[in-house]
């Protein structure tokens, strides 16, 4: 009697009670809810699990402690109205080093009007112009190459140094004249030169393009990159660019970043530049990117790290001359200024909750039910109500 009456207590709480199987309507209404709430539960189910199943991301803030380490600059940019020949490529940063003569693995490749390589793409030396292409010589150039002495030591016009004593090809003398700080301003008098046809080179790639593409490698410090006409030199400790040999008209800047990445990429990694086309309408100006490099680490699940940068810009863009007669003097280029934030963005990917997953499935089903229930009760209720009122119509 006493397990009786235990069963009768426990029954008072049963939140769920239940009618007689007598005393259920089922209806058309009722069928039609219960077939789209069911819809409503499984998609938002799906979608539920599928959000489980990716990986959350995790950012925290740090104070960026590391020292000594290089920075990766990716890059790929066409100029489609600066031939490749025009074009020279510097980086330099604030501990003074000025990386002209290093090899950092940068490539350019020649392009017509189209857009189309007409070119292989070719390594470059930091501060140096592409070598481009020889076109098929006359017969009498090929005939005079060929009585050249391999042993000649012809002169550098005065730019003779210790270490280069001998300039036998036109890039020697260009080479020597950079090393003088000297501008190299007429071509034409340079028997070498002359020789390999250097101004008739330069006057048939004049309607090129340029495709730049690669990687730099400079130190973890504040400091800038440029494309700019010109060879450039140092004179009297100010770095500047030899534009003599290229003047009859203005310098078309036109360019489209591809891409411009510092460091590896990582999931969900955004370059603010791009895909970032920039049209030179006026001619021979200087565009300026200020970039805000922000160290970043990104550690996967499986606890391997990529160490890679993010970074914000800021662009500004002014028409100079080169002429300091009319106009605000400057050189017509792209240069990339950077500087790096003394914090550290950390990202970390972790698993979703499980507990979180299972709550959000409980909401989900029961609040569909539950939402689904009052609106079969309107409907049901609603139409009784109708019904009601017809038939009372019929009886009057």
């Amino acid at each position: 009697m006493a397990i009786q009456d235990v069963w009768n207590r426990l029954r008072q709480f049963d939140a769920y009670p239940k009618t007689l199987e007598d005393f259920r309507v089922k209806t058309f209404g009722g069928a039609a809810v219960t077939i789209v709430s069911s819809i409503i539960m499984i998609t938002l189910f799906i979608s539920e699990l599928n959000f489980y199943l990716t990986k959350e991301v995790i950012p925290e803030l740090y104070v960026d402690a590391t020292r000594g380490e290089k920075l990766k600059i990716n890059m790929e940019i066409v100029f489609p109205k600066m031939a490749c020949a025009y074009l020279s490529i510097d980086a330099m940063d604030i501990s003074g080093e000025q990386q002209l003569d290093v090899d950092h693995n940068i490539f350019k490749r020649r392009i017509d009007k189209t857009g189309t390589p007409i070119s292989e793409a070719e390594k470059e030396e930091l501060g140096k112009k592409e070598e481009e292409e020889s076109e098929k010589k006359e017969e009498d150039q090929k005939e005079e190459k060929k009585v050249l002495d391999p042993n000649r030591c012809e002169s550098c016009y005065g730019a003779e140094t210790a270490d280069l004593k001998c300039c036998n090809d036109c890039e020697s003398v260009q080479e020597a004249y950079r090393r003088k700080g000297w501008a190299f301003s007429d071509p034409s008098n340079i028997e070498q030169c002359k020789r390999e046809g250097f101004a008739e080179k330069m006057q048939s790639q004049k309607e090129e393009g340029c495709e730049v593409f690669g990687y730099l490698e400079v130190n973890k410090v504040a400091g800038n990159f440029h494309f700019a006409p010109g060879k450039s030199f140092q004179q009297h400790h100010v770095h500047v660019h030899d534009l003599q040999p290229y003047s009859g008209g203005k310098f078309n800047m036109t360019h489209h970043v591809k891409t411009l990445s510092f460091g590896m990429e990582y999931p969900g990694m955004e370059n603010p530049l791009d895909n970032t086309k920039i049209i030179d309408v006026k001619g021979s100006s200087m565009f300026q990117y200020f970039v805000k490099i922000v160290p970043t680490t990104y550690t996967k699940l499986d606890q391997s790290i990529t160490r890679t940068n993010q970074y914000s810009v800021t662009k500004h863009e002014k028409q100079v001359t080169t002429s300091f007669s009319t106009g605000e003097h400057g050189l017509p280029g792209v240069f990339v200024l950077y500087e790096l934030s003394p914090l550290m963005v950390k990202y970390k990917e972790v698993n979703r909750s499980f507990m979180h997953f299972l709550t959000g499935v409980c909401a989900i089903i029961g609040g569909v039910f539950t939402v689904a229930g009052l609106i079969d009760s309107m409907i049901y209720h609603s139409a009784k109500a109708i019904q009601k009122k017809i038939e009372l119509g019929k009886a009057l």
